[in-house]
């Protein structure tokens, strides 16, 4: 099994209203593209992490192989949802990591 742990910031120049819509819409976009790509297994997107974190959306999946996240990651639902995504965050971290059975 490989996981696949993306942290986001909201954009500054984002009001608080549009930081919570902008989460949202992250939220709904990805998690709608669980059930579009073959071999997820699991995918969660936290938009209400606790004041003692330090980033403002959290993408916490997991694929049945390296190859699943590979097809996942050019899927174009997925590929679309990104475009979003990377118009309202910055300073993208990722944690990809495989997980033996």
């Amino acid at each position: 099994m490989v996981h696949h742990i993306v942290l986001w910031d909201l954009k500054e120049e984002l009001k608080e209203e549009e930081k919570r819509e902008a989460a949202a819409a992250v939220k709904a976009k990805l998690e709608a593209v669980k059930d579009k790509v073959e071999g997820v297994i699991s995918l969660e997107v936290i938009i209400d992490g606790l004041p003692s974190g330090n980033k403002d959306i959290g993408l916490i999946s997991s694929f049945q192989s390296e190859e699943a996240l590979n097809a996942y990651q050019v899927h174009p639902a997925h590929v679309e949802a990104v475009g979003y995504v990377k118009s309202v965050t910055c300073n993208r971290t990722c944690l990809d990591y495989n997980q033996p059975e």
